[in-house]
């Protein structure tokens, strides 16, 4: 309480002090600070400031920093340590940087401490380019994750931010992205609160998030830059925001020239500036000047605003003597340090997802192996590490290097690039799949085999990034690009073992593999260690366990139209049909059991339930497994069990542990047509596992997770800023088109 009065105090002191400094400015002044490229005012001493700086996973575009796994790879993690302390350290990084290049004057984009990061979006397609920005399909695995990140990247201090984090893109949001300028995402007004909004309100109301990025396109209607429903209804009034909101990049231009919501600049900048836009990522504020004139924006708005901007800075000391803010003490040796590697290996190896292990092929003993062969497009990739967002490392471990460095001179290593990522052939000049005879003369040549395929940040990424070459970075299909398929069989084909590493950002469709390939790790973009990390775990150095957040479908046939925003049959919450490999499932090296599932009591509560269960490690390796918690409301049409609290354990050989977690009222909650989040009266189903109940995860896993039936005695309402009040009403929470 007493931190929450001090917080209080200090952010009253800081709005003071903007709203006196902002009081100071003339009207030009105003408005050119609400431009990314904010200018100096040398008579307030206030200096030029560079809004716009990314970190989604290290930060990016300003030189050397550690990168490590991008976002979906730290999301399969599932732990929230982990997520915190990368976090911290890419804001370590962040000041060393910004401590650095303020000695130097050096003010330009990417050198300040607001960071463009995360993007909670939920990745409802996996066609989507930037997915893999995102921590999956899941809105209670987004917020959990989201929630540490931000605190990692904002610190703990009582008085300063050490750098401000950003929540994006505000709302509905995930692809297409060749026509994001002009889309309109239709969503029901129960999807809207149940999958697409949750995320967002936890990075809001419990992480106290600094920044909220508004989208591209628009939400039933209305640009979201610009939307008085989700940034004035919604963020403000609902959720009581009290940070500052950024638009995406030149996003308020399309108002006028794709949305065709206004006709012009000035009644587009009017537009975003009424419904709560402060912060302009691009240029077209400037006629704000010419708004304020025609009397479409007063000169109050344009205060409230540029308050809220300078209070960000003040949070952050750029007004303060440096010797008062405890960061500016934090050198440029930090910078890719011994310590920030170890951490990087440590994500990496993390974030693997061990999908298959038939006959317990892996993991390989060096002793008795002579030769390997490493074949693929992505074996010597750096740009199949890192994703997009990405920083620079001083030094990048490809799997093919990080296979080579493992086995030293024990064993030769035969490596093959076996085709073009995604053309048909190498050469220009050469014949279709002209490296497919190397290919079999390595698999000839070779004991085992690691074929390493997927996809890199030139294939899904966002729409305008260089080097896109399918769709303006969606995906076309789920299939693997180019003659990956056919290197693959070929491998198989020499009747040597195979080992498939995926590296992609987004789930493939690679139900060949999974009929024919003994072993299949998705290794995501681990990191300019991911190499490393990737040898280490074919060769037993450590057990895998990360899991998927995001369904591995089996065809694109499962999947509804990329434009359709309902989530009727999208993501394990709601599809019918049979993924090939499941949210939340991952295999290991070593054997947990999982058993005394109980409730402390079976009936829900206005605090819900807490339930403990015992994990015990039985297999012969130290480990990681992630305790999930489902929860099934018993009656038709609603969603299938969804996740609704987990836990990251470690446990060495033979040691069991008991582990209690909470499931808050809200966990049993719905919301029912008209979006209203209620808790109705009956029965509910609480599955407690290491993967989620369904019966594909049963039969790849072949372990089944416990039930315990809770009941809800009486009806609760609980409103977006999370009051629980009694319900009077009766029915049940519906799906889309009554599914």
């Amino acid at each position: 309480m007493m931190e929450l009065v001090k917080n209080a105090t200090k952010l009253k002191e800081y709005r003071e002090r903007a709203e006196a400094l902002v009081g100071r400015m003339t009207l030009e002044e105003k408005v050119y600070q609400m431009l990314h490229t904010a200018p100096a005012i040398e008579r307030l001493e206030v200096k030029s400031y560079n809004w716009w700086n990314e970190g989604l996973h290290g930060v990016a575009r300003a030189g050397v920093a550690t990168v490590f796994p991008q976002a979906i790879g730290l999301a399969a993690t599932f732990d929230e340590e982990l997520l915190e302390e990368v976090a911290d350290a890419v804001s370590t990084e962040a000041r060393a940087k910004f401590n650095m290049q303020q000695e130097f004057d050096d003010t330009d984009i990417y050198k300040g401490l607001t960071f463009w990061a995360p993007n909670v979006n939920i990745f409802r397609d996996p066609r989507w380019g930037r997915g893999h920005e995102t921590y999956g399909e899941d809105p209670h695995l987004t917020s959990r994750l989201a929630v540490r990140f931000i605190r990692g990247l904002q610190g703990q201090d009582e008085q300063y931010m050490k750098v401000a984090a950003c929540a994006k893109h505000f709302a509905v949001h995930s692809g297409p992205e060749d026509i994001r300028h002009q889309f309109d995402a239709v969503v029901s007004e129960q999807d809207l609160y149940e999958t697409y909004l949750p995320a967002f309100r936890t990075c809001v109301q419990e992480a106290k998030v600094e920044a909220v990025m508004g989208a591209y396109n628009r939400t039933n209607g209305e640009p979201c830059c610009g939307s008085e429903l989700l940034l004035k209804k919604i963020l403000r009034d609902s959720w009581q925001f009290e940070g500052h909101v950024v638009s995406d990049c030149w996003a308020i231009r399309d108002f006028h020239e794709h949305h065709k919501v206004t006709e012009t600049p000035i009644e587009s900048v009017a537009l975003a500036v009424k419904n709560g836009c402060d912060l302009n990522c691009g240029n077209i504020f400037v006629y704000l000047l010419e708004a304020v004139k025609d009397g479409l924006v007063t000169e109050e708005q344009i205060d409230q605003a540029v308050i809220r901007l300078f209070t960000t800075r003040m949070k952050l000391g750029l007004f303060e003597e440096q010797e008062k803010v405890p960061y500016s003490t934090i050198r440029y040796d930090q910078v890719d340090s011994d310590a920030m590697r170890e951490l990087n290996r440590k994500a990496a190896r993390e974030c693997l997802v061990l999908l298959k292990n038939e006959n317990q092929l892996l993991p390989l003993d060096k002793k008795t192996i002579r030769t390997i062969g490493v074949i693929g497009p992505n074996a010597d990739n750096r740009r199949a590490l890192v994703g997009n967002y990405e920083g620079t490392a001083s030094r990048y471990i490809t799997v093919v290097e990080g296979i080579q460095d493992y086995v030293g001179e024990d064993v030769r290593v035969f490596y093959s690039e076996g085709c073009h990522l995604y053309k048909n052939r190498m050469s220009g000049l050469g014949l279709e799949n002209d490296r497919i005879s190397e290919v079999k003369g390595v698999c000839k040549e070779s004991d085992v085999i690691v074929v390493c395929l997927g996809l890199d940040s030139g294939l899904e990424g966002e729409e305008g990034d260089q080097g896109n070459q399918f769709a303006s970075g969606d995906k076309p299909n789920l299939k693997l690009p180019g003659l990956q398929s056919e290197v693959l069989k070929t491998a198989y084909e020499s009747g040597k073992p195979v080992i498939l590493v995926l590296l992609s950002g987004s789930a493939l469709a690679v139900d060949w593999a999974d009929a024919h390939v003994p072993a299949v790790i998705q290794g995501w973009y681990p990191g300019s260690q991911g190499g490393k990390a990737i040898a280490e775990a074919i060769f037993g150095e450590f057990s895998p366990e990360g899991k998927l957040p995001v369904t591995f479908y089996k065809e694109d046939d499962q999947l509804p139209e990329f434009t359709d925003y309902s989530m009727k049959n999208r993501t394990y919450r709601y599809m019918q049909s049979e993924p090939l490999y499941p949210f939340g499932y991952g295999l290991s090296y070593t054997d947990f059991h999982l058993d005394g599932v109980k409730a402390d009591t079976s009936h829900i509560t206005e605090a819900g339930i807490q339930v403990t269960v015992k994990l015990r490690n039985m297999g012969s390796m130290a480990g990681g497994e992630v305790v999930q918690l489902y929860v099934k409301a018993d009656r038709d049409h609603t969603p299938n069990p969804q996740l609704k609290a987990f836990r990251k354990v470690r446990l060495q050989p033979g040691d069991e542990q008991e582990i209690t977690l909470q499931l808050p009222l809200e966990a049993f909650s719905l919301c029912d047509e008209a979006g209203v989040r209620r808790v109705l009266k009956g029965s509910y189903t609480v599955y407690a596992g290491t993967s989620q109940p369904d019966e594909r995860s049963r039969f790849l896993t072949g372990k089944a997770p416990q039930a315990l039936t809770v009941t809800a005695d009486g009806e609760y309402e609980i409103s977006e800023r999370g009051e629980i009040g009694n319900g009077t009403f009766s029915g049940v929470a519906v799906l889309p088109d009554g599914q």
